[in-house]
């Protein structure tokens, strides 16, 4: 199993922690941003494959950042899952 701590950038979230095990995500917890919708994007990554919700949430904008909040969370998932 891997677990990573991650920083994100650019978005109010302050950490991003994640858990995978053989390509599926197991867990994901936001630390700050805007708790219902991390919440939501944490309860409908849990259980599927990391490709999968990378290729989903990679690219996401929230105001003209140029990132965003599942935008991060791919980039976690990427070091988690050693992409």
């Amino acid at each position: 199993m891997s677990k990573i701590s991650f920083t994100p950038r650019g978005v109010c979230s302050k950490q991003i922690n994640v858990e995978v095990e053989n390509g599926i995500i197991k867990s994901v917890q936001f630390v700050g941003g805007c708790n219902g919708n991390t919440q939501g994007v944490a309860k409908l990554a849990q259980g599927r494959p990391v490709e999968e919700v990378i290729k989903l949430l990679e690219g996401t904008n929230c105001n003209g950042r140029g990132t965003s909040c599942p935008d991060q969370l791919s980039k976690a998932l990427k070091l988690a899952a050693k992409l």
